[in-house]
């Protein structure tokens, strides 16, 4: 018996060990770590192993643990790997599993350049946005499908430190002021080309929000990383992009008050390397009151080619056109029946994005703008009667002209302008430091009136590094600065630095703490006009200095409840010298001239502050509300009171604030968005003595219901309770607007 209890031992044993053996056989571990382009590694990311085989396992899922890593024991045979974080790409690859193989995967993803917890436009290089110095604000898809918004003026009036002065109802020359600077003071990009005219601002009237994906607003001076026009600060918008394996169409139509019609047309995905969006917009209305007609079209485009995880080609195109009426200032003189604005925007962006070794990463891009400009008044519609000094005699009348203390002077002005620049730069991401060099060179052309429709040119070339190091892991810092060759004003060097100190980490009732900085020195090149104009009497000034700024950020970001409130605090102090007025002179031969000087001096200084909370879990609420102190400190050339020194800086409201509520639930979601504006220093530069713009509140409501799938119908109402202001003096804002509308989606995942 011994003997066979023993037999029988060994043989259940030996049956266990085959077994064993046999299922270790039958199976293969797969293993890796997760880690950022500098070598960090990222915990949290969502692993999805997916069984390609007919009769596979189920799929397994589960995250990187603290240190990145992740480990699975799967079956033999093929399967499809995705790693997914919201700061960054998807990662996928597609394994095959041998018997008893044990797989280790390293794998580096890449910052999601249009996440919204990711900032490209405060640095060199994408960074997670807390870790940026400069503060920075993002708009979202999401949140712009929320608000139903049209154009990128009503989304960027939310934000703190941003007022927008509209001439007009609908398609009036709107002009951004960012923290107190001048409406030319910000640089304006789109996928990373200018768009600013050469030295000059941005009508925002026609730029709409068609195949848009996400928007940045930097505060401070930026010009150590994006030369002139960086004044006091810099937007960005970013083209949607195909993400989607199975093609989408988006389809949109609305219609409403005024006589408005609107419809769009995306087409996305991606096929196999190539990812591509293609979009059409266009929007007509003849809006409120005589010659307030607005018609405008944008196409958009955004395709990618991966030769490998590492290295891609990218381009973007859009265009927009638009024609506007022009009323003029219809609460202080009569209508003007026949003047338009034509405008004709187009930019494109060829960039290459490689990779040598694991820690250099290298930028290449080809950009190009393109503005044309038609301000046309052909007929005289109002005019002063009597007219004892024939100031307005000789001019041809309309025949529904009628008698006026103003003239409504004629004129045809043509403008042409053209940016095209090459920027090379080259990036070493350690995990402790960054290093970036770059290299720009911009051509600039403009066809001007003031140049009695000849041409100017100018070539510009610059130089810049940036650094910035981890010091533990509570601080990091960044320094940089820039040489730049202008062909106007020479060359200039300006620094910019800052730092952000992690002063508390957690997530709980009382959670973490950030502290920012921020110290930036800002250049703005002359207008082609201020520099090279030709007319006898009133000729450019080709000695102009580039307008300047110093500009200081320092703030706070406190989390709350689980990440569920986050208040910021962010106080500025922003002087601008050097700036540019328009002054007499003598000149032979002519009664009256004048040209252009480096004269003013001037200061803004108040805080932003925000709060973003989540108190339900279908209840998001932002709040901001903005103080800017502004001062005009030197001024020999002012040619009207308010811009006398000691006066506040023109239309820009010591005091303004927006409060966003949105609601989802189910198939429903809503949206109240309320911006409140103070008083603000104000001209009719009629001569009437009218110097202050009322405040005003607006109110905008949008709702959309998820019919089935792929099918939503939405309404807006803009100017909720009809509520009658000005942004700017004379120029009447839209009253209440209504509209009714349908999105169709076809395809996509």
């Amino acid at each position: 018996m011994p003997r066979l209890r023993f037999t029988c031992l060994l043989v259940l044993v030996f049956a266990a060990i085959s077994t064993c053996s046999a299922q270790s056989q039958s199976q293969a571990t797969l293993a890796g770590t997760v880690s950022d382009p500098s070598g960090a590694t990222i915990a949290g990311a969502e692993i999805s192993v997916q069984p390609l085989d007919p009769a596979g396992a189920p799929p397994s899922t589960g995250r990187t643990a603290a240190d990145g890593l992740f480990a699975f024991t799967l079956a033999v045979g093929r399967y499809r790997l995705r790693i997914t974080h919201r700061s960054f790409t998807a990662y996928e690859q597609t394994l095959a599993l041998s018997p008893g193989e044990a797989r280790d995967l390293p794998v580096r993803l890449a910052l999601e350049r249009l996440a919204a917890t990711v900032v490209v436009t405060g640095q060199a290089e994408p960074r997670i946005a807390e870790t940026t110095s400069a503060p920075v604000q993002v708009v979202t898809q999401q949140e712009i499908a929320e608000r139903q918004s049209i154009s990128l003026a009503s989304v960027l009036t939310t934000l703190p430190g941003v007022s927008i002065g509209r001439s007009g109802r609908i398609g009036g020359v709107a002009s951004l002021f960012l923290d107190g600077g001048n409406s030319n003071f910000t640089k304006v990009l789109v996928d990373g080309t200018p768009v600013n005219e050469p030295g000059g601002a941005v009508n925002f009237s026609s730029y709409t929000l068609d195949n848009v994906a996400k928007i940045e607003v930097v505060h401070g001076a930026e010009s150590a990383l994006y030369g002139s026009d960086a004044v006091a600060g810099v937007v960005q918008i970013f083209t949607q992009r195909g993400t989607t394996r199975r093609p989408r169409l988006d389809l949109l139509a609305e219609g409403g008050s005024f006589s408005s019609a609107r419809g769009s047309a995306v087409l996305s995905g991606m096929l196999g390397r190539f990812d591509y969006s293609a979009g059409f917009g266009r929007f007509d209305t003849q809006g409120d009151g005589v010659n307030n007609d607005f018609r405008n079209a944008t196409l958009s485009g955004n395709f990618g080619w991966r030769f490998s995880e590492s290295d891609s080609l990218r381009l973007t195109l859009r265009d927009n056109t638009s024609d506007a009426g022009f009323a003029g200032q219809t609460l202080l003189t009569p209508p003007d029946l026949n003047q338009h604005n034509g405008l004709h925007n187009f930019s494109s962006n060829l960039s290459w994005d490689f990779t040598t070794g694991s820690r250099w990463r290298h930028h290449l891009s080809g950009s190009e703008s393109y503005i044309s400009q038609l301000f046309d008044n052909p007929l005289s519609d109002f005019f002063n009667s009597p007219d004892p000094f024939n100031i307005c005699t000789g001019m041809p009348r309309s025949p529904n002209a009628v008698p006026s203390n103003f003239c409504d002077f004629t004129f045809t002005a043509r403008n042409q302008f053209n940016r095209a620049g090459l920027t090379a730069q080259s990036s070493y991401l350690g995990r402790q430091v960054a290093v970036t060099l770059g290299y720009d060179y911009e051509v600039e052309n403009g066809f001007l009136s003031a140049l009695g429709g000849g041409h100017a040119r100018r070539n510009n070339q610059a130089g810049y590094f940036d650094i910035r190091y981890q010091i533990g892991r509570r601080l990091t810092a960044n320094f940089g600065a820039r040489a730049e060759d202008n062909a106007s004003f020479g060359t200039r060097v300006v620094p910019r630095a800052g730092f952000v100190y992690a002063a508390r980490f957690g997530d709980s009732v009382w959670g973490a703490t950030r502290l920012r900085f921020s110290y930036g020195q800002g250049i703005k090149e002359p207008r082609l006009d201020q520099s090279f104009g030709s007319t006898p009497c009133f000729p450019g000034n080709p000695g102009l200095r580039p307008e300047q700024s110093r500009t200081v950020h320092a703030g706070v970001d406190q989390f709350f409840a689980a990440d569920r409130l986050r208040f910021s605090l962010d106080y500025f102090y922003n002087r601008f010298r050097d700036m540019v007025s328009f002054g007499t002179t003598t000149l032979p031969g002519c009664g009256f001239a004048g040209t252009f000087f480096n004269t003013d001096l001037a200061r803004a200084q108040g805080a932003n502050a925000g709060l973003e909370a989540k108190p339900l879990r279908w209840l998001r609420v932002n709040a901001v509300y903005s103080y800017d102190d502004s001062r005009v400190l030197r001024a020999p050339n002012a040619f009207d009171p308010t811009q006398f020194a000691g006066n506040r800086l023109l239309r820009r409201p010591v005091h303004s604030g927006s409060l966003i509520l949105n609601a989802g639930y189910r198939q429903w979601n809503a949206n109240l968005t309320s911006y409140f504006s103070g008083h603000r220093t104000d001209s009719d530069f009629l001569g009437l003595g009218l110097t202050r713009s009322p405040g005003y509140a607006r109110f905008d409501f949008a709702a959309n219901y998820n019919l089935r799938r792929g099918v939503t119908v939405f309404g807006r109402v803009e100017n909720l309770f009809d509520h009658h202001y000005q942004e700017i003096i004379g120029f009447p804002a839209l009253g209440r607007d209504f509209r009714l509308g349908m999105k169709f989606t076809i395809g996509g995942e």
